[in-house]
């Protein structure tokens, strides 16, 4: 298991197990903090009662270490890891406590000799994976699929419920996995599992509901400066802490808001050139290199691009289920991977802009939804109906060609990158009955994956069920909390962590620092979307230290051509594995519903590469398993 996952931790590896009680432990080590044999896990703790094998970094170690000190509940240090630290938390304050205490991404598997209780336990955000489940009398868990497949006991059946979620949503949502019996801890919780038991106990010690609710009725109140100090403030103690680190270190930098304003603070507070990295794409409509090498140049960093070709990309496609593990088709994977792969071989730690858009309001779906459910929610469902009819009767490019023609015309925030997809996915959702259907409508792939999944049951989901979505006023504020605690771990979290632990990267989050976190939820929404624009607040940071004319333009996303690609060099890969009889003999899907995407999508009536892509994904990931 632990050598399915070398590429997690290439630098050392653990392994310790009880005969009495069958528990092993076992860890794969990617050498960040203390570089010495100090540093090696599965470790104990110094009064012998906890093991712990742990993924992730605790980024206030020194702090709790110095309070350790102080209330005289430190043991005798051997090293400087985080691991050590973290120990002597527990023994100090017990689980649940420490916990608390932590700032950090984390999972870990912690076993208590005294009790025999193993606890899984996952940080708030959800930046490291866990998985876990009983198969055949054995309980398994582990930071990857991959891990927990190699074991003999593992039966790998496929849920079909999970298949319709990824099908709707091009992921497959926690708690759930491709596998049946096994399922994926929730970021902000911890599971307990006595020694002789089969029911596990999760608990919740932080959530993010509870600091979107708290943050709205306990406002900022302060003026405008104060906001965008306070942020700053935020923002550069988060980063100053994630750049510890005893290895080579830099940052990705695409020239947008979120990842400008990480480097720009990272480099105002270094002595030296900060190490910056961007890919770069031919085709201008996804290129962002240009963008990304001006703002390095303005800042002073070391910055270092390449160009990538359709080739270096499609490269890439045979080695996505395998890095993945399961089923996820957010085709963003693979210029995250080439990345990622550009960063390693410069850097062991890369900092990331991830989190800005669902804190501060950056996603153009915020301002489509609202802004068709307030322009078009009084119009009769059949006049909607034929507003979406004629929507689609224009093939997108011709709508990227009409638009294109009227840039000249139109303010910079009204400039959109491929507006013609985006009208064809607004008019698939014009007949919502209210503005949470219309969210859905927006984040959904396929619309109906029980008709699409043979025997697929699409179960619910925090997206379904009303009451496990927060209590917020506002349409826009209820939007990004859906998205922080759907989108963000299970889709851009994942395809951050598993592209970059594929080259042993390690990638950190300094949005995602939970003080952060709770204070962009104290902010009243017109610091975020202000004038038509998101992420103001963000923008206001930002603009001290980079010139606006360096940032201000449309949104681009971090994409790949898909669609031209399906018509040309995947054509013939695609056929194979959406033709018809295969489909049949495997049983997963109708074929009818896939056909006719297929022929309109070649035909070039309509723009269907999320939705290929995603069946695609999954046949690719099947084909995989197949041949293992």
């Amino acid at each position: 298991m632990a050598a399915a996952m070398i590429h997690r931790g290439p630098d050392d590896q653990g392994i310790w197990g009880d005969e009495e009680t069958g528990i092993v432990l076992a860890h794969r080590r990617l050498s960040i903090l203390d570089l010495s044999p100090q540093g090696h896990q599965p470790m104990h703790s110094a009064c012998g009662r906890y093991v712990l094998s742990f993924n992730g970094e605790i980024y206030n170690f020194t702090e709790l270490r110095n309070e350790l000190d102080k209330n005289g509940k430190a043991p005798s240090w051997h090293g400087h890891s985080d691991t050590e630290i973290m120990l002597a938390a527990f023994a100090a304050w017990g689980i649940e406590a420490a916990l608390k205490k932590f700032t950090g991404m984390f999972a870990f598997a912690l076993w208590d000799r005294k009790d025999r209780i193993l606890t899984l336990a996952r940080d708030r955000l959800g930046e490291k994976p866990l998985y876990y489940g009983w198969q055949n009398n054995v309980f398994l868990f582990g930071s990857e699929l991959k891990a927990l497949r190699v074991h003999p006991a593992f039966r790998a059946e496929i849920n079909r419920e999970a298949l319709t979620l990824f099908s709707r949503h091009n992921y497959i949502p926690a708690p759930y996995s491709i596998y049946r019996d096994i399922y994926k801890l929730t970021p902000g919780s911890y599971l307990s599992l006595r020694m002789g038991e089969k029911e596990a106990q999760a608990k919740t010690y932080w959530s993010l509901k509870t600091a979107a609710e708290t943050g709205y009725e306990h406002p900022f109140l302060g003026r405008d400066e104060e906001a965008i100090d306070t942020l700053e403030y935020l923002l550069e103690r988060a980063i100053q802490n994630q750049q510890v680190a005893d290895v080579p270190l830099g940052a990705f930098l695409s020239g947008g808001i979120d990842s400008s304003t990480i480097v720009a603070l990272m480099q105002a507070n270094s002595t030296r050139p900060v190490k910056t990295f961007t890919i770069g794409f031919h085709e201008a409509a996804y290129n962002e290199a240009e963008h990304a090498k001006a703002v390095a140049k303005h800042l002073g960093t070391e910055h270092t691009e390449i160009y990538v070709s359709p080739q270096d990309a499609l490269d890439v496609i045979p080695a996505l289920p395998r890095i993945y593990d399961e089923p996820f088709s957010d085709s963003s994977q693979i210029p995250s991977f080439l990345l990622s792969r550009l960063a390693r071989s410069h850097v062991t730690v890369s900092l990331s802009g991830d989190g800005g858009d669902e804190l501060f309001g950056g996603y153009n779906r915020y301002f489509w939804a609202s802004s068709i459910w307030r322009r078009l929610g009084w119009m009769p469902q059949n006049l909607r109906a034929a507003l979406a009819g004629a929507l689609t009767r224009l093939p997108p490019q011709s709508w990227n060609n009409f638009f294109r023609a009227l840039d000249r015309l139109l303010p910079k925030r009204f400039h959109y990158a491929n507006p013609g997809d985006k009208l064809h996915k607004a008019a698939e959702i014009l007949a919502a009955k209210t503005p949470e259907e219309i969210y859905l409508g927006l984040v959904s792939h396929w619309k109906a994956p029980s008709r699409l999944v043979r025997d697929g049951e699409e179960p619910q989901s925090i997206l379904t069920d009303p009451a496990r979505q927060a209590t917020l006023p506002d349409f826009q504020a209820r939007m990004m909390y859906l998205d922080a605690i759907t989108y963000l771990p299970d889709d851009i979290l994942v395809k951050v962590d598993r592209a970059s632990m594929a080259v042993s990267l390690e990638t950190r989050v300094p949005m995602l620092d939970h003080h952060l976190v709770e204070f962009a939820w104290r902010l009243p929404l017109h610091m975020k979307i202000r004038s038509g624009q998101g992420k103001w607040l963000l923008r206001q940071v930002l603009y001290r230290h980079v010139p606006k004319d360096l940032i201000e333009r449309p949104k681009m996303g971090f994409g790949i051509p898909v669609d031209q690609w399906l018509r040309g060099p995947l054509k013939a890969w695609g056929e194979s594995l959406l033709n018809p009889e295969r489909l049949i003999r495997e049983g997963f899907f109708h074929t009818d519903p896939i056909e006719r995407k297929w022929h309109e999508h070649q035909t070039g009536q309509r723009n269907w590469s999320y939705y290929l892509w995603d069946i695609l994904m999954f046949q690719s990931w099947l084909e995989c398993q197949q041949g293992s």
